[in-house]
C-alpha cells in the first residue's frame, strides 16, 4: 500500500490547490508550557483550530471532493461525524457549489449542527456512532450522494498531508511531533509528510483511553474496532480503524499513548488560563499527553503539538474543562 501513500510534490500543488479555502494556520510558542515541562523544552503549537470551519478537517474534505468528476459533484455529497467533518464538508459543498446531507449523533452540540446548517447541509441526527456510519452509507445508496469518509483513504490522507507540509515550511527544526488521533487521517498524512521531511523527527499519537481503536490496532497487527465511544472527546471517538489510515500511521508513527478524560480536562483549563484559548478535548489531547506520559520522554526537547480544533460552545467547555484544578496547579 506504500505506493499509494501522499508523496510530497503532489502535497505541494495540493496546498496550491487548497490556498483559495484553506488558511496557512500560524505556529505559536509557548511559553507557559515550556516553564511546565522545564529542562531547556522548547514547545510549539501548530494552531489548526484557526481554519474557516473551526477545525483540520476542512483539508480533507476539500481535497477529497476536489478528486471528483462533476458528475459526481452534481449528485451531492454525504457525510458522518460528530461534528467537525460535517461542518467541513458543508462548508467545502457549498463553496463547490453541490449540496451536502450530514449525519451527525443526537448528543452533538447544538452549535455544530447549526453550524451545519448555516452552511447549507441538510442535517440527520443518529443515535450513536455506529448507527450513524449506517445512515450515512444508506444516504450514498439510495441518493447516490458521494460518502466523504472522515478518516479514511488517500485523498483524506493527502489533505492533512498538506498541514505537515506547512509545518515543516515554518519550522526549520523540530525533534518531535505530538498528534491526536481519532481514526487516523490526521496524524497518518501528517506524520507521512513530515517524516519525508523530516526523517529523523518522532513522532507519537494520542488517544482517549476510552476510544483507542489504533492502540487495539497496532496490538492486533491489522485494523480493529471498540464497542463503544467512552470519551468526552467526540471529535476522536471513530468507532474503528481503516486499512488505509491504519497503515499509514503504522509506517509513521514511532508511539502512541492515551489519555484519560480527566487530563483532558485539565489540559483544556490550561490552556484556556496560560493561552486564553477555549478548545475542545480532542485539541487539548497533545497538551495532555506532552504534560502527562510523554513528558519525561519529551523534556528538554523542540516539540510540535497540534491544536487540531475549537468547535465547541460555552456551555460545553464550562462544563468538561476542569477549570479549578488548573487554578490549583
Amino acid at each position: 500500500m506504500t505506493e499509494d501513500f501522499p508523496r510530497i510534490d503532489a502535497l505541494r500543488a495540493l496546498h496550491s490547490r487548497l490556498s483559495e479555502w484553506v488558511v496557512e494556520t500560524p505556529i505559536l510558542r509557548c511559553a507557559a508550557l515550556e516553564q511546565r515541562l522545564g529542562g531547556g523544552t522548547k514547545v510549539y503549537a501548530k494552531l489548526e483550530f484557526l481554519q474557516g470551519t473551526g477545525t483540520f478537517k476542512l483539508r480533507g474534505a476539500l481535497s477529497t471532493m476536489l478528486a471528483l468528476s462533476a458528475e459526481q459533484l452534481k449528485q451531492g455529497v454525504t457525510a458522518v461525524s460528530a461534528g467537525n467533518h460535517a461542518i467541513a464538508v458543508a462548508y467545502a459543498a457549498g463553496k463547490l457549489g453541490t449540496s451536502a446531507k450530514v449525519v451527525m449523533l443526537k448528543t452533538a452540540s447544538p452549535s455544530r449542527i447549526r453550524a451545519c446548517q448555516d452552511f447549507g447541509a441538510e442535517v440527520v441526527l443518529a443515535d450513536d456512532v455506529h448507527s450513524a456510519f449506517a445512515l450515512a452509507q444508506g444516504i450514498r445508496d439510495s441518493e447516490d450522494r458521494y460518502l466523504v469518509h472522515p478518516f479514511e483513504g488517500p485523498q483524506i490522507a493527502a489533505g492533512t498531508g498538506t498541514m505537515g507540509l506547512e509545518l515543516c515550511n515554518q519550522l526549520e527544526h523540530f525533534d518531535s511531533l505530538v498528534v491526536p488521533i481519532g481514526g487516523g487521517g490526521l496524524c497518518g498524512g501528517l506524520s507521512c509528510a513530515v517524516k519525508q521531511l523530516r526523517p529523523h523527527c518522532e513522532i507519537f499519537g494520542v488517544e482517549p483511553s476510552g476510544a483507542d481503536s489504533m492502540h487495539r490496532s497496532f496490538a492486533a497487527g491489522a485494523p480493529a474496532k471498540i464497542d463503544k465511544v467512552r470519551t468526552i472527546a467526540d471529535s476522536l471517538g471513530a468507532p474503528y480503524a481503516l486499512p488505509y489510515s491504519y497503515a499509514l500511521c503504522k509506517a509513521y508513527v514511532d508511539a502512541l499513548v492515551t489519555v484519560d478524560d480527566a487530563a483532558l480536562k485539565r489540559a483544556m483549563a490550561l490552556l484556556y488560563h496560560s493561552l486564553k484559548i477555549a478548545v475542545e478535548p480532542a485539541c487539548a489531547a497533545s497538551t495532555a499527553a506532552l504534560l502527562g506520559p510523554l513528558a519525561g520522554r519529551l523534556r528538554g526537547r523542540s516539540v510540535v503539538i497540534i491544536f487540531c480544533g475549537s468547535n465547541i460552545d460555552w456551555a460545553t467547555f464550562a462544563r468538561d474543562a476542569d477549570l479549578d484544578a488548573a487554578i490549583a496547579h
